[in-house]
């Protein structure tokens, strides 16, 4: 069947609110696999080393992964444009899928590292296609009522994932952390089947710009790499990571130049150049870079200055993910009934720097307590942000460009926590803390918890930055709804 040139005729029925919810639901279940991939895999490393052997190149598990994801993101928005949304996400799904089944039947680290990198294939579409799925199914004005649903659902993964990880090493096999996606792969595709056929695809045939995205993939996997090797397998101004650090500058040169010269290029200048991407891309990043880099150090800060174990530190990070969520849910039902939306947005940015700001200041004298009261209002902070600049961007592009802006949007929003835990890691180490390797017990070795304040400052400039990101994006009227008055959610 040529879905490239289908549209739905006038004579169909529309698409209901069940089934609506049906899609989304289906998606945000495939999404679920992806982000579960993310967090899943750490608390097993050690046994998988123990069970394959070539434990130096455990860290892979994780790059490899990370390094497709973020890389093909903008990608799977310009073919999901151009072939339409089922056909693109099961694509995803399957690759996704089949990355798994390499894993699990690994014999040998290397096919484990092949397979990762396979999954990271499909799991970069999954990220972007959820949200893209979402922006056609409901207009922008309600749309973000949907954000807290996608925060929600990385928040079970960063809980349930490091869990179900340790579980299934511990007391099963640790094939069963890839075996898992298959049915629930399979579930996601069943579930959204049919409704997803109602979706329009564009009447027109378009070109993907293999060479630009070629060039985009290649930049982004050297950048990532010299991030992930940086300060760890070789010093940061060592020639090895200076020479991965030129190397994606010049392709990111060579796909800057392809933009202007390719008849379609695979992101619209068009989209690139709209103030309004501009500002809500760049913020996105500074929070995702925030928020990923505190997901992953906060849970060291608390073993080393506050004594916790390692499992009682995961639990303690509960209170910055659940806030997330309540600010994520807030945002997005305010979204919906306050014109002037950007404010949501800025208040939520002032209130997470503000926290940090003041967590910095008491890091080496505060109790559990009180930790635990400043994560959440950090984590509702960063909620309140994270779906006005979904929606600000998707609202600020036609149909035509929506896949795309998602797809950059995704993409920046994936290299933003890459980098903000490399920034993070680098100026940490640099102050000498101790930043233990995945489910180690870390100590404070004859050093003040003061120091971890470093942390915290860094994530706070982060902050900042998005708030003024937000502050000079111009805010355009959401669709969907009159915008001179609130407007009540749908039913």
């Amino acid at each position: 069947m040529d879905t490239t040139a289908r549209k739905i005729s006038p004579g169909e029925a529309p698409m209901g609110e069940h089934e609506k919810n049906v899609i989304i639901g289906g998606v945000l279940l495939a999404m679920l696999l992806a982000a579960l991939d993310q967090t899943i895999v750490a608390p097993a490393m050690p046994t998988i080393g123990h069970a394959l052997g070539h434990a130096n190149y455990l860290p892979w598990i994780v790059t490899g992964y990370l390094l497709t994801a973020t890389a093909v993101a903008p990608l799977y928005g310009k073919i999901s444009d151009v072939h339409g949304r089922r056909l693109t996400i099961f694509a995803a799904i399957l690759i996704f899928l089949a990355g798994s089944v390499v894993a699990a039947l690994a014999p040998n680290m290397l096919t484990l590292i092949v397979g990762r990198a396979v999954q990271g294939v499909g799991g970069g579409g999954l990220f972007a296609l959820s949200q893209t799925v979402i922006g056609d199914l409901v207009p922008p004005r309600e749309r973000a009522r949907y954000a807290a649903w996608i925060s929600g659902t990385w928040a079970v993964a960063s809980v349930a994932g490091p869990l179900l990880g340790g579980a299934f090493a511990e007391h099963l096999h640790w094939s069963l952390i890839f075996w898992i996606n298959v049915p629930l792969g399979l579930l996601a595709m069943f579930i959204v089947n049919n409704p997803l056929k109602k979706l329009p695809v564009a009447a027109r045939r378009h070109r993907i710009d293999i060479t630009g995205a070629l060039l985009l993939i290649a930049a982004t996997a050297l950048l990532l790499l010299a991030l992930n090797w940086g300060g760890s397998l070789y010093p940061w101004w060592s020639p090895e990571i200076l020479a991965l650090s030129a190397a994606s500058g010049l392709f990111f040169a060579g796909f800057a130049i392809r933009l202007s010269l390719a008849a379609e290029p695979l992101v619209s200048l068009e989209v690139l150049g709209n103030p309004i991407v501009l500002g809500g891309t760049l913020s996105m990043f500074l929070l995702q870079a925030a928020s990923v880099s505190l997901t992953v150090y906060l849970p060291v800060y608390l073993q080393a200055a506050l004594g916790l174990s390692a499992s009682e530190s995961g639990t303690a990070l509960l209170a910055f993910l659940l806030g997330t969520v309540a600010g994520a849910t807030i945002s997005g039902r305010l979204t919906a009934r306050i014109v002037h939306y950007k404010r949501i947005a800025l208040v939520g940015a002032a209130l997470a720097a503000v926290s940090l700001a003041v967590l910095a200041f008491v890091a080496g004298e505060i109790s559990l307590g009180p930790l635990e009261a400043l994560t959440a209002l950090i984590g509702f902070g960063t909620g309140m942000t994270f779906p006005v600049c979904t929606v600000s961007v998707q609202n600020a592009v036609d149909r035509a460009h929506l896949g795309v802006a998602t797809g950059v949007l995704t993409f920046l929003r994936s290299l933003g926590g890459a980098l903000g835990v490399a920034i993070v890691g680098a100026v940490a180490l640099s102050y000498g803390l101790p930043l233990a390797g995945e489910g180690g017990q870390v100590s404070m070795p004859g050093g003040s918890a003061d120091l971890f304040a470093v942390i915290f400052i860094a994530a706070a400039i982060f902050m900042v930055v998005s708030f003024v990101a937000l502050l000079a994006m111009p805010e355009k009227p959401l669709h969907g709804g009159i915008a001179e008055r609130p407007t009540m959610a749908p039913e």
